[in-house]
């Protein structure tokens, strides 16, 4: 028979409990990190591809707009799109080199570098 002391989450064999990463403020800070550029952003672009759908369908004649010769503000704000796109990859890779990177890696590091938790020890130690 099982019993409710049997569902707890034992610790992996590699020793590492992910769950405490997880509530860790080292993780949390990560995340936060992670959500305070990416979601905004995300908002941003959806936000503008859907200004670039209403307008291809509502705003037909501002769209064919010639700008310059045959190009016209509908392939204009098309190929914004594409630009803006290649940009915020760029800028999120800055943001993930400078921000998110370094603070992942002192995670991984103490993970890796075993360090001993509540009494846990590692295989060799005495």
């Amino acid at each position: 028979m099982a019993t409710a002391s049997d569902h707890t989450s034992p610790v992996p064999p590699d020793g590492i409990d992910y769950q405490e990463v997880q509530r860790s403020q080292e993780f949390s800070e990560l995340r936060r990190a992670h959500r305070s550029f990416a979601f905004p952003l995300t908002v941003a672009f959806v936000l503008w591809y859907l200004l670039y759908v209403l307008l291809s369908n509502y705003a037909g004649g501002f769209m064919g707009t010639k700008v310059v010769g045959n190009i016209n503000v509908a392939f204009v704000l098309g190929l914004a799109q594409f630009l803006t796109t290649f940009l915020i990859a760029w800028w999120y890779s800055q943001h993930a080199a400078k921000s998110l990177d370094p603070r992942a890696e002192a995670i991984k590091s103490r993970l890796e570098g075993g360090e001993p938790r509540d009494g846990q020890h590692r295989e060799g130690d005495a």
